[in-house]
Formats: C-alpha cells, sequence, structure tokens
C-alpha cells in the first residue's frame, strides 16, 4: 500500500493519471457521450441540475454517473489511504459565489479546463482560445495570491459532516436507479432525462460509473488539477501538475486518431461556438474563480470526497450558477454566446476581481 502511495506522487504517477483520463474520456465518446465531451465536469453538473429541476432547458438533462464516480472513488481513496479529513469553515459564502461564476464562465465557453483539453484534442481549434482565456484568469488569481489573497484557514470538523457530501451523491444514485428513463418520455418520477441534444448522449451507466471512480480513485491519489498545473507554473515554474495535463491532451489525442474522433477546424464542432472573443473570456472568468477558490472543477470534486466541505460548498455553488446560466439566458450554444451572457462574464469579473482585492492577508 505503501508502494501505491508513493507512486502516485512521483512525475511518472501524474502523467499516468492524465493518460488515464484522457484514454478514458476518449474512449467514453465513443460509446455514446457528447462530442469532445467524453468528461467534461461543469457540463455534466450543469445536466445534473436540469436532472433534478433546477433548469429546463431540456437537451441538457441527465444524472451524470462520471460525477458521483469522481466523489465517491475520491472517498474510497481517502479512507484507504488514511486521508478522510472533514474540514471546513473556510469562506463559504465567497466559495459559493465563486463556484456559481465558475460556471457562468465554463458555459459561456462550453467546457471546463478537462473539456477545453478534449476539445482541443479532438480537433476543435476554438479550444485554443479557452485555453489561453484559462492562463490568463489563473495568471491573474495569481498575482492575488502572490499579494496575500487568501480565503482563511479551514477547520477540522465531524466525521458525519465530510460525509455529507458523499451522501448527496449516493442519493442522486439511488435516485437514478428508482426512476431509470422510461422510452419516449422526459420525466421519470422526479429526475428529468433529456430526448434529444447534449444530455441524451450518454455512455452506459455502469460504464459512466465505473470510469467515475476510477478516475476519482487516482486524481485523488496524484492530486491531478488542471488549474494548479497552470497556477503552479506562473508561480513556482513547477512542471509537475502541468505534465499530467499535457499527458491528458496528448492521450485523448491519440485515442482520438485510432477510434476516428479526430476532425480539426473551427466550424461545425460539436456542442461549441466559433465567437473567439467570448471562449476567451468565458474561461479566463472560470480561470480566475478557479484561481481564487483554490482548485479545479474536477480537484473540488475529489477534495469534497475526502471530506473538504468548502469544495463541497463550490461544486455546489457551480451546480446553482448553472441553473442561472440555463435559466436565465447566460449559457452559450453552438449559435453563440447566450442574450444575458455578455454582461453576466462582466459581472463575474466585477465579482471577483471584488474578492481578490479585498480578501488580502497583510503581509508582515
Amino acid at each position: 500500500m505503501e508502494g501505491l502511495k508513493n507512486l502516485f506522487s512521483t512525475r511518472w504517477g501524474i502523467i499516468g493519471t492524465g493518460a488515464v483520463i484522457g484514454v478514458l474520456a476518449a474512449l467514453l465518446q465513443k460509446m455514446g457521450n457528447p462530442g469532445n465531451m467524453g468528461v467534461c465536469v461543469a457540463c455534466f453538473e450543469r445536466d445534473i441540475a436540469g436532472a433534478i429541476g433546477l433548469h429546463r432547458a431540456a437537451v441538457v438533462q441527465y444524472v451524470r454517473p462520471e460525477i458521483i464516480g469522481f466523489v465517491l472513488g475520491s472517498l474510497v481513496a481517502a479512507y484507504l489511504f488514511r486521508e478522510f479529513r472533514p474540514r471546513m469553515g473556510s469562506a463559504p459564502v465567497v466559495r459559493f459565489v465563486l463556484g456559481a461564476f465558475a460556471m457562468i464562465g465554463a458555459l459561456v465557453f462550453l467546457g471546463c479546463p478537462w473539456r477545453a483539453a478534449l476539445r482541443l484534442a479532438g480537433g476543435d481549434g476554438s479550444a485554443i482560445f479557452g485555453i489561453l482565456g484559462l492562463i490568463g484568469g489563473i495568471w491573474l488569481g495569481a498575482l492575488f495570491l502572490r499579494g496575500g489573497y487568501s480565503l482563511g484557514r479551514t477547520q477540522s470538523s465531524y466525521t458525519s459532516a465530510g460525509w455529507v457530501f458523499p451522501l448527496i451523491m449516493i442519493g442522486l444514485l439511488v435516485l437514478r436507479f428508482v426512476f431509470p428513463p422510461i422510452e419516449g418520455q422526459d420525466k421519470s418520477g422526479v429526475l428529468f432525462y433529456s430526448l434529444k441534444g447534449p444530455g441524451a448522449m450518454h455512455a452506459a451507466l455502469a460504464v459512466s460509473l465505473v470510469v467515475g471512480l476510477v478516475v476519482g480513485f487516482i486524481a485523488q491519489r496524484s492530486r491531478f488539477c488542471t488549474m494548479g498545473a497552470v497556477r503552479d507554473f506562473i508561480l513556482f515554474r513547477q512542471t509537475h501538475l502541468l505534465s499530467g495535463f499535457v499527458a491528458l491532451i496528448a492521450a485523448a489525442f491519440v485515442t482520438n486518431l485510432i477510434v476516428g474522433q479526430f476532425h480539426p477546424g473551427f466550424a461545425g464542432q460539436p456542442v461549441a461556438h466559433t465567437m473567439q472573443l467570448w471562449n476567451f473570456l468565458g474561461m479566463a472568468l472560470a480561470g480566475l474563480a478557479f484561481a481564487l477558490a483554490g482548485g479545479c472543477p474536477g480537484r473540488q470534486l475529489f477534495l469534497a470526497g475526502e471530506g473538504d466541505g468548502d469544495a463541497a460548498v463550490f461544486v455546489l455553488g457551480m451546480i446553482t450558477g448553472a441553473a442561472f446560466s440555463h435559466n436565465f439566458g447566460l449559457a452559450s450554444s453552438p449559435a453563440g454566446i447566450g442574450p444575458n451572457g455578455i454582461p453576466a462574464v462582466i459581472i463575474g469579473f466585477a465579482v471577483c476581481l471584488f474578492i481578490g482585492l479585498t480578501m488580502r492577508q497583510k503581509v508582515s
């Protein structure tokens, strides 16, 4: 067990984690998940928000087992390696707001950092603008970190408190089993199901869940984080986490070539638009929010699985942000940015800058 623990902390461990995520994400797409969206934390949380009725965009409603698997896989790893440490209390309301604006920015771009990488690996040229925006947003967040920005210290909490968010995920899984989709109907019991669009495209339940569990387990062990990869390179010129991010892109690219999913170009890419300024600014907003919150959306799920209540609050903020995005016309579509997306991005930057400028500890 100790040898396995040390393996994941090495350079090859993080590279292996990224490669596994890249391969599995591309294969999930082949098995039914949306194009260039084998795994997208933001999009899948958006689908979950729709499945439980927080928004009524009929084309993006489905309880994504991958998200559930990420949390539960991390939970298992944390218990096996004695790293389940319930803690919380570090500016929870701020983290909730950051999660909401992170989702708003991601849905303007149409993807989280993982999907930006997968879109690039699938040939979508517009992903370049999203990745550049992500880097720009994290760079801005790194400036705040250098200036003493902090959300404060967390405090140890009850074991039961650390279990609350994993239990929410287990509850969603139970609902999925109790109320399975019914052919030709968009609602089954309490859950909504898309009959067309990205929400209707998914791999088999068991396959998606197992992939989520595997990714959650290895990502918890390796501390895989796309935001952290860029932040660490900017602040310390460290490439440990960055090597995992690059490995994800490379592995997904090779897998896409093998299975015939690489289609280079800008126009006509699946669930994407070509308004490049807003691809850039949407992900810049998301990157800034991720940096201020201390982790990308995937990392937040893995932290929530090991008992971090603050990360769980961020995730709940993202799910709420997804509801806002689709209820209020903020989210983009293949036709372009939503009718209210531009003011939402501007407001998001204003809020994040306010947080970054005012929540700073004095450096003695």
